[in-house]
């Protein structure tokens, strides 16, 4: 009796020892995951620090982390501290009263978010298809990007001259009207968007010029803000350049 006893005690204590050694054999494939999170994230540091050759869709096995930033918390607060340091800034710019100090800013992933198009369309995992996202734009739904509002709104009323610069071409006048119109964006000085002159220019070029010639008109450009290096760097830059996130494609 006391043999069987301590058989069944040694059982109950194996047991009880194997199932908690069950996590310990799970370990290495939670630390695969971890490790590959922790290159995902090393990869859009690269790209918000400019750091990556041109690229042209997000890698295959960054797929899922993407989508979990840009549908998450953490891509809503950079866009709010992007903001707001931009709002810092602009207050201690001494606004003239000529009516020549100016802000620039991009439209989409700027002022508009397209991430309903992207749902639809993997967050960055898919090659650009240039129809697709025309019938997207033509729709004129996209919604604010709350963070980019706020600041569009205040630089306005510190008496900056408000000048919309986008990668958009000009037969997307009218849609484009509407959809910032739509969602709370009005007032703004001009909205510029690529000619027939344009087609063919990177965006750095492209946006280069226009911003060379918002300032040939006696403008000061003292802030600018956009999703894309493109959108900031170049030639007449402006006094300082505020980068939005984005890790699910890039325009050079």
């Amino acid at each position: 009796m006391k043999g069987l006893i301590l058989i069944t005690f040694f059982l109950s204590v194996q047991l009880s020892f194997s199932s908690h050694l069950r996590p310990l054999i799970q370990l290495p494939s939670s630390v695969e995951e971890h490790e590959e999170r922790l290159r995902c994230e090393s990869w859009r540091f690269a790209v918000e620090a400019n750091n990556l050759a041109p690229w042209r869709m997000v890698p295959p096995e960054c797929g899922e982390y993407v989508r979990e930033y840009v549908t998450g918390k953490a891509y809503r607060f950079d866009l709010e501290m992007v903001a707001r340091e931009a709002l810092i800034h602009a207050k201690t710019v001494e606004v003239r009263g000529d009516g020549l100090d100016a802000w620039v800013f991009d439209v989409d992933e700027t002022l508009l978010s397209n991430l309903p198009y992207y749902n639809d369309h993997g967050f960055g995992l898919e090659l650009f298809n240039a129809h697709e996202f025309d019938t997207w734009v033509e729709k004129a739904i996209a919604p604010a990007i709350e963070s980019s509002l706020v600041l569009y709104e205040e630089v306005k009323i510190l008496g900056f001259k408000v000048f919309l610069l986008t990668g958009r071409s000009e037969n997307h006048m009218d849609v484009t009207v509407q959809n910032l119109q739509k969602v709370g964006f009005s007032h703004w000085d001009k909205l510029i968007l690529r000619g027939a002159n344009d087609r063919g220019k990177t965006a750095t070029i492209y946006k280069s010029e226009k911003r060379r010639e918002i300032e040939a008109d006696g403008f000061r450009i003292h802030g600018n803000s956009g999703d894309q290096w493109s959108d900031l760097l170049g030639f007449n830059m402006s006094i300082r350049s505020f980068k939005l996130p984005n890790p699910m494609y890039f325009i050079p």
